[in-house]
C-alpha cells in the first residue's frame, strides 16, 4: 500500500459512516468499518461485505465498536454513556467487543478500535482499576485473534491517555488519533497532542472542528466542520504525521446525521483537499 491512501469511515447498518457505494463512487481505496449490528455480524455477512470491497478495490483497515445506549448529546451525557467506563453496561460491552474482534477476524482485519469512554482521572480509584482490568481482558482476547486495539483520542488529554496505556501494560494497545476530537472535547491542542502520542499512533481520522466559546471539560462542545474549515490546520497535521513517520491511511470521518447528500459532498471535498496536501508534502 502506498503512503497515505485516502480512507473513509463507513457503515453497513450501524453508525454514522457513509455507505460503501459512496466510497466506491469517490474512488476511495480504504475504509474503516463501524461494526454492524449483532444479528448481521455473521460469516455470511462478512463474505458479502468482502466481495463488495473486492469488487470496488477497497481495503478494510479497521473495525470500530459501538454500543446501544451510547449518546453524544453533550459532554456530560457522553461521559455517562459511552464506551467501557459506565459500570452498569461494562460487562456486556466487553463481551460485545470480543464478538466484534471475532467478526473482524473473519473479515481478515487485524485492527479493532473504539472510544473507551472517559478514563477516570484518579489512577488509584476503584473505577480506574476496574477499567484497567476489563481493558486487559479485552486486549488478551484481541491478541488471541492476532489483532491490535486502537483507542480513539479526544476524551482524555494526551498525557492522561499515555499514562492509562502505560498502566494497562499490553503490547497490542495503540491509538487512533482524531485531531478534531481534541477540539470538540476541549482536551488539548491537537498538534501538540499528536506530537506527544505519535509513537503509538497506528491509525488516524481526518476530521476538523472549531473550539467552543467555553471549552472547559464537561461544559460545551466544539463544533465539527468541513475538513480544512476548522482549527486543526490540516497541512500542519499532515506534516506532523510525516515527521512522525506515519504512512497509513488518512481516513475521513464526517458525521452529519440525516443529511447523506451533504455528508457525501463534504467527504468529496475532503478527498480533494487531502490529495492536494499529500502531493504537496510528499512530492
Amino acid at each position: 500500500m502506498d503512503k497515505w491512501p485516502i480512507g473513509v469511515f463507513t457503515s453497513v447498518d450501524a453508525g454514522l459512516g457513509v455507505r460503501l457505494d459512496v466510497a466506491q463512487e469517490l474512488e476511495i481505496p480504504t475504509v474503516q468499518l463501524h461494526a454492524p449490528h449483532q444479528q448481521t455480524r455473521t460469516p455470511q455477512a462478512a463474505d458479502a461485505f468482502l466481495k463488495r470491497c473486492s469488487d470496488a478495490r477497497i481495503t478494510l483497515t479497521a473495525v470500530f465498536g459501538g454500543f446501544e445506549g451510547e449518546s453524544y448529546a453533550d459532554i456530560a451525557t457522553t461521559a455517562r454513556t459511552v464506551g467501557l467506563v459506565p459500570k452498569e453496561t461494562c460487562a456486556a460491552r466487553v463481551q460485545e467487543m470480543k464478538e466484534i474482534s471475532d467478526f473482524a477476524k473473519i473479515l481478515g482485519c487485524e485492527t479493532v478500535a473504539l472510544h473507551i469512554g472517559f478514563v477516570p482521572q484518579d489512577a488509584s480509584s476503584e473505577s480506574y482499576q476496574d477499567l484497567l482490568d476489563v481493558t486487559r481482558d479485552l486486549l488478551d482476547h484481541v491478541a488471541s485473534n492476532s489483532q491490535q486495539l486502537n483507542l480513539e483520542t479526544g476524551q482524555e488529554s494526551a498525557d492522561h491517555l499515555l499514562a492509562f496505556i502505560a498502566d494497562v501494560g499490553r503490547d497490542n494497545l495503540f491509538i487512533n488519533f482524531d485531531p478534531a476530537n481534541m477540539i470538540l472535547y476541549g482536551t488539548g491542542a491537537p498538534i501538540e497532542a499528536l506530537q506527544k502520542v505519535g509513537h503509538l499512533v497506528r491509525s488516524v481520522h481526518c476530521k476538523d472542528a472549531t473550539w467552543a466559546a467555553i471549552n472547559k471539560r464537561g461544559t460545551e462542545w466544539g463544533t465539527e466542520v468541513s475538513l480544512g474549515e476548522g482549527d486543526v490546520g490540516m497541512e500542519t497535521y499532515l506534516r506532523t504525521l510525516d515527521e512522525l513517520g506515519y504512512e497509513g491511511p488518512l481516513t475521513i470521518e464526517r458525521e452529519i446525521a440525516n443529511d447523506q447528500e451533504r455528508q457525501k459532498a463534504d467527504i468529496g471535498q475532503a478527498v480533494r483537499l487531502l490529495r492536494e496536501l499529500r502531493k504537496k508534502i510528499t512530492s
